[in-house]
């Protein structure tokens, strides 16, 4: 097991240590260094061999880091379009007769923002700066609305149809993501109602909403001229219900021989995955209005650079977790598995997520350093690959949220101190929805065991 404990060691000091001369933390390159340091542990010494190994890791998570890509892209069309901003609306219009109504509203637009986007920061930044003077109105202290506004942006990132915390375990444990998608919509919505009870519970105080909040007028004036822009979102769903529900892929049923010829190719078979297909597919239909074409050059260029921070750490998961494969440490942990309780496994390994993800304050640097050799073992202890799948997703979604350094919250603290000029304290606000992040990973912890 050295030849494991090593590189996954060096790992986590190289992403730790940010004050590190020419590394500085940056996960790419610290995950590079621990695969270079596998091979050479697993006396692999040949740069082919590194090079192979590479484009391995690279085929193995091709689809997700063509998601990250035209997924980045699809969110910069709906953004244009105002979709998210039409979806707020609506929902204002439904729940937003009372304080704890604008609550409800908030979570529901923040947890569909996230689950169109696949990012928890997405989603926090493009609804949360739509929503904090709302809440504010509301006597909710900063550290509250930070809390209320992380809280929908993390149960929007892992909810599907766009999941990123999904797509990569179901990727690294090499099983379709239906499965672990259909238990993710039931999970999810069951937490959003759990959360969303506790939020108003713990953070609401008025009684009555102040009448300048109040929406004035019917749905359909509050809606006029905002209809059209859910066309792509609704083809997007329409596209993923049928495909799950009567298994009719549509645009297998449109072009069956492209896709199939782009899924026999190395890497490029990325694009051929059905969920990607479907994002590509829904902006296509957003190129047909006028101002996304306007403006479609300056769209599909932010949309690249929004892609471009994930697709470096997909980069460097690439070659650590095509290293594991071929040095053979994924071989070791298997073999030393089989000598452990599964109980020791689903603990332990449970528990390494939990540190990596709160440390680090990522649920992919988790998945990538811990998952990725903890997958195959679990499996091979006779655990269901869709189970095994949903519960890591769960577990690292949950502890990247876990004090002191969840991403999420911290950017969301400065959204929030910046637009009210107020000083907003990170670990209270944490501490404010901390049941959420518990809740994800007990979730998880109990896909391990039934």
């Amino acid at each position: 097991m050295i030849i494991v404990i090593v590189p996954i060691c060096l790992l986590i000091f190289l992403i730790l240590c940010k004050k590190l001369p020419l590394v500085r933390g940056n996960v790419m390159w610290c995950l590079m260094i621990a695969g270079f340091v596998a091979l050479l542990m697993g006396k692999v010494y040949n740069p082919v061999e590194w090079i192979k190994a590479w484009i391995l890791g690279l085929d193995k998570l091709a689809w997700i880091i063509a998601l990250g890509l035209f997924g980045s892209i699809y969110a910069e069309t709906q953004t244009e379009l105002k979709t998210l901003d039409s979806v707020l609306t609506l929902l204002r219009s439904m729940f937003g007769k009372s304080p704890k109504g604008i609550v409800v509203a908030t979570v529901i637009a923040l947890g569909i923002a996230g689950s169109l986007l696949g990012d928890a920061v997405a989603s926090a930044t493009v609804i949360g700066i739509l929503v904090i003077k709302s809440l504010e109105d509301l006597k909710i202290e900063p550290e509250g609305i930070v809390a209320i506004i992380t809280s929908g942006a993390m149960l929007g990132s892992i909810m599907p149809p766009i999941t990123q915390a999904i797509f990569l375990s179901s990727s690294l444990v090499g099983v379709d993501v239906n499965v672990p998608c259909n238990y993710t919509y039931i999970t999810i919505s069951i937490g959003i109602i759990l959360v969303t009870f506790y939020l108003c519970a713990r953070f609401v105080k008025i009684k009555e909403l102040p009448e300048n909040m109040i929406p004035k007028g019917s749905l359909s004036d509050m809606m006029k001229g905002k209809w059209l822009s859910f066309i792509p979102l609704l083809a997007l769903i329409l596209m993923v219900i049928v495909n799950t529900v009567w298994r009719i892929n549509v645009v297998n049923l449109i072009a069956g021989p492209l896709v199939k010829f782009l899924s026999g190719i190395t890497i490029i078979k990325g694009i051929a995955n059905y969920i990607v297909t479907f994002l590509i597919s829904a902006t296509i239909i957003s190129f047909a209005y006028k101002s996304v074409r306007q403006n479609g050059g300056h769209i599909i260029k932010r949309g690249i650079l929004n892609a471009v921070p994930g697709l470096r750490v997909f980069m460097g998961s690439a070659l650590l977790l095509g290293s594991f494969y071929t040095a053979g440490q994924i071989d070791a942990v298997n073999e030393f598995a089989t000598k452990l309780s599964p109980d020791a496994l689903k603990i332990g390994g449970s528990l390494a997520m939990i540190v990596v993800a709160t440390l680090t304050g990522s649920q992919s640097t988790a998945q990538n350093t811990i998952f990725s050799w903890l997958a195959p073992a679990l499996v091979n202890i006779g655990l269901a690959p869709e189970k095994v799948a949903v519960a890591a997703a769960h577990i690292a979604s949950g502890a990247q949220g876990f004090p002191p350094t969840s991403i999420t919250a911290l950017v969301v603290c400065a959204l929030v101190g910046g637009i009210l000029n107020k000083k907003v304290d990170p670990i209270k606000s944490m501490m404010g929805y901390f049941p959420l992040s518990l809740y994800m990973v007990l979730v998880g912890m109990l896909f391990l065991y039934i």
